[in-house]
């Protein structure tokens, strides 16, 4: 009986020395090779030239949108009516419109007094004013210190007033939404919001409300970020190489083009009419910034972006804390996607050309796109393309337009051009977190309404031995510090390096064996300014 169960799983071909197996294994790669492994990968090697064809467009179509604006486009100020705000001794202040500004907070302890601070100091007569602070905190001694904090600058004449409430019902959205509901803000025809660890200069609002006063189309008036910890580490670096595409390039191509852009979710000015005409803010996704953006948009309100109004802010410094961010960047506007593609076509208020940019540039190519081709072709089309010499990537594909692209993304950051290169291998190591998060906000799986609110370290890594004496919170070793996802790719890396060093002639192994590298160093967790023990 045994004799028989062994000759039925384990057929005699298969029965021999360790030697024997591997030739039988290589005999049925053979075997299956040419009539399913190559078409299968001549079809993904397709497929991923026409997605990189599509980004390629996309950002040679940007640049030079981004060139004439610059060359020949006039000036905010000048396109749109813009008067400066004035103090009248006749009528007081009441040719100030009511503000309010409201700062969302989550047991920020690091940062709470320089948001608030930043907040209470802003230029703007007191008695139309309000400074609202949603404090969802589940920390009691930290809600205790935010009150207090409160307390101190309404003792100094400032209209602030510190909100809870009960649960984290729709957690940002459903804190801004509880906010807009007080009988206080009845009167206010504007709200700005400020993350807890932003820090706009004084001059913010008198700059950017003369915009939504004397044009009563626009909705959103957003600033641009920027970063006061951008040299803490690598990791901050490559943030901002990123980031300032973001702003420099996409958000005031939009703004040029169609006055649409997604809302950043803070540093930025709403007229609270074009809110609750929108709707107001939704939970149903993890962008609800990005969700009301659009439901505006289609609502006919037009969006200005200020690329010289500037806000300060922090980049998460620890690897963790970016990945749950990229998580929730990339499931939010996949997962809005999937929910608003259908309204925006049957939509009637806004041009087809508008739809289309919407449908296909900002949503498609950007969302989805950019994050599937950067994975699926650099991280496992082209190397298992080493293992299958039958299948050939044209060097256009492989070199020259990822070359384009990438030149075209660093002119961002002109600082960090020497930086580039890294910038690539880390962008294509994020692409597996981003294309996982966009493929569950696609299809609204298990972690496609997950809100882990960003870390924030506010001024303790200013001074070196305060950032040693930063306690972190233990957790498992595994869950912590070691990925083993991204170990996993780079062993699969570095086993087709080595195949390509042995048997290949595409010299491709000097790139892959880069890329091992940093997936190697990133699935070990050292990444960032703090590594947990």
């Amino acid at each position: 009986m045994a004799e028989v169960s062994t000759n039925a799983l384990f057929p005699e071909t298969f029965q021999g020395t360790a030697a024997d197996i591997a030739g039988q294994i290589g005999l049925m790669w053979e075997l299956i090779k040419a009539p399913l492994i190559v078409p299968l990968l001549r079809a993904a090697v397709y497929i991923c030239l026409a997605m990189e064809l599509m980004l390629f467009i996309e950002r040679l179509y940007m640049g030079i949108v981004i060139v004439l604006v610059k060359l020949f486009m006039k000036k905010p100020d000048k396109r749109y009516n813009w008067e400066p705000m004035r103090d009248d001794l006749e009528i007081g202040n009441e040719g100030f419109p009511m503000v309010l500004v409201q700062i969302p907070m989550f047991n920020e302890k690091e940062v709470y007094k320089i948001s608030i601070g930043a907040a209470c100091n802003l230029s703007w007569p007191s008695d139309r004013l309000v400074i609202q602070v949603l404090d969802d905190s589940t920390d009691p001694l930290i809600k205790d210190l935010v009150e207090k904090e409160c307390l101190r600058w309404a003792n100094k004449g400032i209209n602030i007033r510190y909100q809870i409430r009960e649960n984290r019902g729709g957690y940002k959205a459903g804190a801004l939404k509880e906010g807009l509901k007080r009988d206080y803000v009845k009167d206010c025809e504007y709200v700005v919001i400020f993350d807890a660890d932003f820090r706009p200069e004084p001059d913010f609002l008198r700059r950017a409300i003369p915009f939504l006063v004397h044009n009563s189309e626009i909705a959103l008036v957003q600033g641009r970020w920027r970063f006061v910890n951008a040299n803490e580490c690598l990791l901050t670096r490559m943030q901002e190489m990123s980031l300032d595409y973001h702003f420099t390039v996409e958000q005031e191509v939009g703004s040029s083009t169609h006055a649409f852009f997604g809302f950043n979710g803070t540093g930025g000015v709403w007229r609270i009419a074009a809110i609750n005409e929108a709707g107001g803010w939704k939970d149903r996704t993890t962008v609800e910034d990005m969700d009301l953006a659009v439901r505006a948009s289609l609502k006919g309100w037009k969006f200005l972006y200020l690329g010289d109004l500037q806000v300060k802010s922090e980049l998460p410094s620890t690897f963790k804390a970016f990945r749950f961010q990229q998580h929730r960047w990339s499931c939010g506007p996949a997962n809005l996607f999937r929910k608003m593609v259908m309204e925006i076509v049957r939509n009637k208020r806004v041009n087809i050309w508008k739809k289309f940019y919407v449908i296909y540039s900002f949503f498609f190519v950007r969302k989805i796109i950019a994050h599937m081709v950067t994975f699926f072709f650099f991280c496992v089309v082209l190397p298992l393309s080493l293992l299958v010499p039958e299948v050939e990537i044209p060097t256009w594909g492989a070199i020259y337009i990822p070359c384009i692209i990438t030149t075209l993304n660093s002119v961002g950051t002109p600082r960090s051009i020497h930086l580039l290169f890294y910038w690539i291998l880390f962008e294509n190591v994020m692409a597996f977190q981003r294309t996982k998060a966009t493929f569950i906000g696609l299809l609204e799986a298990k972690r496609a309404n997950e809100w882990v609110v960003t870390e924030k370290l506010g001024d303790a890594l200013k001074n070196k031995e305060k950032t040693k004496q930063t306690k972190k919170p233990r957790g498992s070793l595994f869950g912590d510090r070691i990925l083993p996802q991204e170990l996993g790719f780079a062993v699969f890396l570095f086993f087709c390096g080595c195949y390509d060093v042995l048997y290949g002639k595409s010299q491709y192994f000097l790139y892959i064996f880069l890329q091992v590298i940093t997936f190697t160093i990133a699935g070990f967790g050292y990444i960032g300014t703090i590594v947990p023990s």
